[in-house]
């Protein structure tokens, strides 16, 4: 076995359909190659357009469209902020739900380490900033961390709720 066990009526696949999917819908907010960059720099610290505009390297009707969409979907908050002599600006600031997805983000870049840095190994290491210990995201019960072919899919939802989904 090599895949995640289906249990119940999910194992069936012909009687459901993922059409009301988290991963899907998660996808359509941060899709992106520029979306998970620009979140990429918030959690380094970035704030201001012209910041995200060059780290990411877009150009400011990518930056401006992706920073948009990222504030309208609540994982930002825009904040003004004025400098000497200069006009109001606003600044791009992550909400508890952009926060959230730091998990999301390190996991991709824990396998970007893995499988696309070769030799070179990764470029930039995760460490607890109270213990300098190793920090890696993994699957995890309480006590273990769990492989894919030990973990159980288990429906939140009937059998009839299913087939209502169904096109």
């Amino acid at each position: 076995m090599t895949a995640a066990r289906l249990d119940g009526f999910l194992g069936d696949r012909d009687t459901w359909r993922a059409t009301h999917c988290s991963i899907g819908k998660a996808m359509d907010v941060v899709g992106t190659r520029s979306a998970i960059l620009i979140l990429r720099e918030a959690y380094y610290g970035t704030t201001r357009f012209d910041d995200f505009v060059q780290r990411v390297g877009v150009t400011e009707a990518v930056a401006a469209a992706r920073l948009r969409e990222l504030t309208a979907e609540g994982l930002f908050e825009r904040r003004p902020y004025k400098e000497p002599g200069q006009r109001t600006r606003f600044e791009y600031v992550l909400t508890e739900k952009g926060r959230d997805l730091l998990p999301a983000v390190l996991a991709l870049m824990q396998w970007g380490d893995k499988y696309l840095q070769g030799s070179r190994g990764a470029p930039i290491g995760l460490r607890d900033d109270a213990t300098g210990q190793p920090v890696r995201v993994e699957v995890r019960s309480p006590d273990r961390e769990v492989p894919l072919t030990e973990l159980r899919l288990t429906p939140n939802f009937t059998e009839e709720q299913a087939r209502r989904s169904l096109p």
